[in-house]
């Protein structure tokens, strides 16, 4: 579960270094009891290459908006700019990713039950 919140100002929280990406920083908007539950805005700094680390999965379902920037998906060879939309369950591989301008995401993250 994540806690209550009404509107608030999300320019009011602070850019927080991803914990396992540091070229990715986040606001946390809110968080569940876990780490797979969680909504945020992350940007991505230009260029973060996430090439290293291979093809992504994880055990959480994922939607994630383009707010500005563009990501190259090293693997498909597309590049994906503001507007554009991901809905990935569990395990479905993506990425991974790389960017020259830098990029601006909604991520929202949600357990399987």
């Amino acid at each position: 579960m994540k806690a209550e919140h009404e509107f608030f100002a999300v320019d009011g929280l602070p850019w927080q270094v991803d914990a396992t990406a540091p070229t990715v920083l986040e606001r946390v908007l809110s968080r569940g009891d876990d780490e797979r539950t969680l909504t945020r805005v992350a940007r991505w700094e230009p260029g973060t290459d996430t090439s290293a680390a291979g093809v992504i999965r994880h055990a959480y379902f994922e939607e994630v908006y383009i707010l500005d920037g563009e990501l190259l998906d090293l693997t498909l060879g597309t590049t994906f700019t503001s507007g554009h939309y991901a809905s990935r369950p569990p395990g479905m591989p993506h990425g991974p990713y790389r960017t020259d301008t830098g990029a601006t995401m909604l991520e929202i993250r949600w357990r399987t039950p």
